[in-house]
């Protein structure tokens, strides 16, 4: 998957998952710029990149973002929408506060990055046998309902679709759009996830470890490289043929 000459963006790079994907990209060979709320420097100096603060709630942000990519590395030619947040509560105890702030990280920063990273993607995609790549980040709740977690199921509902809606909307320009849905994997948002369980079940932390280990047929909890591998494939002309479909890495659990 030789990603040499290409230029990478990851929201949401600062740890886990986003932080994992940004040293596979440039491990490829991928120039990358990494991103957070807080610019995470560290990282850009370990894989040889850059490093950017960026708010993916702010559309001004996202225009400064795309300005300064075009500037300083000459274009762009992977996004990788991966910053989110996650919302454990029954939709009775859910406030609209909660609901809007959920969405306006998981929902509407996918939104912009693909509104403002489009056409500067098109720019570059001919030169690439499988064209440019955006990669939005979803999650087995976008594909199933759960329990307590039903606003974080919508948000993540919506990045399913709106990027098959996407996809359809910029093949001609040579983009390929297509969302990854994790299952539960070792971050921070991963071993959160736990506890809140653990406090709805009324049990141990390792108890619920347990059982949730137990919802994924290989009995376990994905790693961060589980999904930065599969986002670098999509983002490689290897996934030339694939565009406004979902790649589920989730050790079974949406198969049982």
């Amino acid at each position: 998957m030789d990603l040499s000459g290409r230029v990478a963006l990851v929201t949401g790079a600062s740890k886990g998952i986003g932080k994992a994907t940004a040293q596979a990209l440039a491990a490829a060979g991928a120039s990358v710029i990494a991103t957070d709320l807080d610019a995470p420097h560290a990282l850009a100096e370990e894989i040889g990149g850059g490093a950017m603060s960026l708010d993916v709630t702010n559309e001004q942000d996202w225009i400064g973002a795309m300005a300064a990519v075009e500037s300083e590395a000459g274009g762009l030619d992977i996004l990788v929408n991966n910053a989110g947040l996650f919302l454990m509560k029954p939709v009775t105890e859910t406030t609209l506060e909660d609901w809007r702030k959920l969405h306006a990280v998981n929902v509407e920063g996918v939104f912009l990055g693909c509104k403002h990273a489009i056409p500067l993607i098109a720019k570059r995609a001919q030169q690439w046998a499988g064209g440019g790549s955006i990669i939005n980040l979803s999650s087995v709740a976008g594909m199933v309902g759960s329990a307590l977690v039903s606003s974080y199921n919508a948000s993540k509902g919506a990045v399913r679709l709106f990027t098959k809606g996407v996809a359809m909307e910029v093949a001609p320009l040579k983009i390929r759009v297509n969302s990854v849905h994790p299952g539960i994997i070792e971050t921070d948002m991963g071993n959160d996830l736990v506890q809140r369980f653990s406090g709805a079940m009324g049990a141990g932390d390792n108890e619920t470890r347990s059982a949730l280990s137990e919802r994924h047929a290989l009995g376990h909890f994905g790693v961060p490289s589980n999904i930065a591998d599969a986002v670098t494939f999509l983002a490689s002309d290897k996934a030339a043929f694939m565009t406004g479909t979902e790649m589920v890495v989730d050790g079974g659990w949406t198969a049982t």
